[in-house]
């Protein structure tokens, strides 16, 4: 599959929630990224070409003789991105793939140190799901307290609100039963309600409308609409166009780490569309 062939242009109207995206007016950042940066380094890559190198000696060289040297390639996944979101906005984050976008977010959460430049956050950015925490061993309901505990909940606010986890997520007795037993959509569904749970400041979904039906999109934008209520700010990345103009006002669109543009939902993802459809145009004219 090619990074065009997965975006999501044909509009379904029974998959999309028809009502408007609540507009919460505010002055106040929440955010302010700085000409960011995030390289990552791959170990082992092919190396091309010869330099000085460096002298081992006689000893370094009877040890090393036979064996392959690793290199050392940089990626530079995030290239001087800068912008500011405010307390209330719902920002869509479009690209193909490879183009930055999980980078970003990452970086955003703080689960990526930046290679350049800075990111101000006020307030908690939680990235859906808390994937590191989420084991697929454990069930359901332990994931649950393990995930909420970690995003700042305190136990009682666990057990008050567990239930409303299990029904968001539409797993019912399978939260008794291994996480690894779950489907792709159900494992998205609950790391959405855990993550959702906590009405963090800033809430970072990735990809996991894309698992979910009618109703679940539906419910999911109303939590998001409850967390920009509360003075907080959401960041969605999708392949969906529809997805992204039903529940953003603002899109950032990324390409080979940069700021491509950056406007109205309806605006960006249109010029996006517009050089899909030429890429895709041109693809084609050469096979």
């Amino acid at each position: 599959m090619t990074d065009t062939e997965e975006v999501d242009f044909e509009v379904d109207q029974d998959e999309l929630d028809t009502t408007p995206v609540l507009e919460v007016p505010s002055d106040q950042l929440s955010l302010l990224v700085n000409d960011l940066h995030v390289s990552y380094r791959v170990f082992g890559a092919k190396k091309v070409g010869h330099g000085a190198g460096r002298d081992w000696g006689v000893l370094g060289r009877l040890v090393r003789r036979g064996a392959k040297q690793p290199t050392v390639r940089e990626i530079k996944a995030v290239r001087g991105i800068t912008f500011a979101a405010k307390h209330g906005e719902a920002i869509g984050i479009i690209g193909v793939n490879g183009s930055g976008k999980s980078t970003l977010l990452r970086a955003i959460a703080g689960l990526i140190p930046p290679a350049g430049g800075s990111v101000h956050v006020a307030g908690n950015p939680a990235l859906l799901g808390v994937n590191a925490v989420l084991m697929k061993d454990l069930t359901g309901e332990r994931n649950i307290t393990i995930g909420a505990l970690a995003l700042g909940l305190t136990k009682k606010q666990v057990n008050e609100r567990f239930q409303e986890i299990v029904d968001f997520a539409e797993i019912g007795d399978f939260v008794n039963l291994p996480m690894k037993t779950y489907s792709s959509g159900m494992g998205a569904r609950l790391r959405f309600a855990i993550s959702a749970s906590a009405i963090p400041d800033i809430l970072m979904i990735d990809e996991a409308l894309a698992t979910g039906d009618a109703a679940f999109r539906a419910k999911s934008k109303e939590k998001m609409d409850e967390v920009r209520e509360g003075a907080g700010t959401v960041f969605l990345v999708s392949h969906s166009l529809n997805t992204i103009v039903s529940m953003c006002t603002r899109v950032l669109w990324v390409h080979e780490g940069k700021l491509v543009m950056d406007g109205g939902s309806k605006e960006v993802c249109a010029a996006y569309k517009r050089y899909t459809d030429s890429r895709r145009a041109a693809t084609s004219g050469g096979a």
